[in-house]
């Protein structure tokens, strides 16, 4: 079996990086070499997104800065952006395969071949692959109409993997070192609803934490309508971290009816209201999209004053950007760029002041830490960063290596971006 030199990138969201690293762990099991250095590579897999004009743009220039560092290697283009134009990307420099998402599980075998597997249990220690926590995708597509949203087109309807694939991979990776795993999907909440299991994702989390002996499960983006309060129960058992991302797009009623989102302030407030009080020591983010068409002066500060009471502890923002074949390209009063520009400031400058207000009220408290690493201009040593269950990014100095272990840390003091600590 001929082992491949492959490099993989991505651009886009936690799925397109899960992903990602789902095809390293294949390829290392297929005798393959994971490599960094693209100048190295026999292969170049990259996976693309397409979810806003800015994300194919950055798709587009992730091919080209590929092709000059290797004008030899082998470019295979798969994701959004490949299932939205695969005829344009096929006719780019050095591109010799473009798979849509559809294909996108089977995208090892379609580059490399089929082959013996290996066991690559001691292959796949963390950080051999870049990174200290696991992401494993558990579900794909999306059923949801939303309005501004073209992953539902270029994704599919949900569609989610049976439950003891999910844990035997956990368990491999388990059984490689890995301390954190993270749970992700499109559409992560529509779990098992295509099976008719409305409650398809808790009864996941319940078997994993069930049947694993994992140190941390991580779930990713939630949408709001898929929970209710009795879903907060699952953090009883304090391994499964005390974060939640819910994209609420917009904080004003009006707006959401645009959007098609099946939320509402007095519904959405509700439902953080409840996990708060039910979650100790609860870290809640979000996104929110500006410039929605339609949005007036008076929706846009209704949104803001909204996203300000929710007490996000930090915001990924997004500027509207119309993509084809989606209900809000097809709107009217679509709104001038200047004027996006300005609320997009705004918006972020909330969330600055949110995200320094959040940290505040975390210093001097003790959190378990899980190191992930280390660059090494420190008297002590190496200054280390890690991430606290709730999601808070900590940094601290230390003469040891603490890569890929959990201590206690006492939060001291802010520091760019995040918080400075001492390890207990």
């Amino acid at each position: 079996m001929t082992a491949h030199k492959i490099v993989l990138d991505y651009v886009g969201c936690r799925l397109n990086e899960a992903e990602i690293e789902q095809m390293a762990r294949r390829f290392v099991c297929h005798g393959d070499v994971i490599v960094r250095d693209a100048a190295e590579a026999d292969v170049i897999v990259l996976n693309t997104c397409a979810v806003t004009g800015e994300a194919a743009r950055k798709s587009r220039r992730m091919i080209a800065r590929a092709r000059h560092a290797n004008p030899n290697a082998s470019i295979v283009v798969t994701g959004c952006y490949a299932e939205l134009a695969p005829e344009k990307l096929a006719h780019l420099p050095g591109v010799v395969q473009v798979i849509g998402n559809r294909q996108k599980d089977d995208l090892v075998d379609l580059v490399v071949g089929e082959g013996a597997l290996l066991d690559a249990r001691e292959i796949l220690r963390p950080g051999s692959l870049g990174r200290t926590r696991a992401f494993v995708k558990v579900q794909d597509g999306c059923d949801n109409r939303c309005a501004f949203c073209v992953t539902t087109l270029l994704r599919g309807k949900g569609h989610s993997r049976p439950p003891g694939e999910i844990i035997e991979e956990i368990r491999l990776l388990l059984e490689a070192g890995y301390q954190e795993i993270v749970l992700t999907g499109v559409h992560l909440g529509s779990y098992g609803h295509e099976l008719g299991r409305p409650q398809g994702l808790r009864e996941l989390v319940e078997v994993l934490l069930a049947r694993t002996d994992v140190p941390r499960l991580r779930l990713s983006s939630l949408e709001p309508w898929d929970l209710d309060g009795g879903f907060f129960d699952l953090w009883a058992d304090r391994r499964l971290c005390p974060h939640i991302h819910l994209p609420l797009q917009s904080g004003c009623d009006a707006t959401l009816r645009r959007m098609a989102r099946r939320t509402t302030q007095a519904s959405f407030a509700a439902l953080v209201d409840a996990a708060r009080k039910r979650i100790p020591d609860l870290t809640i983010t979000g996104d929110v999209i500006i410039g929605f068409p339609g949005e007036t002066q008076a929706e846009f500060t209704e949104s803001l004053a909204f996203v300000e009471a929710m007490g996000f502890a930090r915001l990924h923002v997004f500027t509207y950007s119309s993509r084809p074949g989606t209900a809000a390209a097809r709107m009217s009063d679509h709104i001038p760029l200047a004027v996006k520009k300005e609320r997009l400031i705004r918006m972020m400058a909330l969330s600055d002041h949110l995200w320094h207000a959040c940290r505040q009220q975390h210093v001097g408290r003790i959190y378990d830490v899980l190191w992930e690493s280390a660059h090494g201009d420190a008297p002590e040593g190496w200054v280390w960063s890690g991430l606290t269950d709730n999601y808070l990014r900590v940094f601290t100095a230390a003469p040891t290596m603490l890569n890929n272990t959990i201590t206690s840390a006492r939060l001291t003091g802010l520091a760019k971006g995040g918080l400075q600590a001492v390890i207990c």
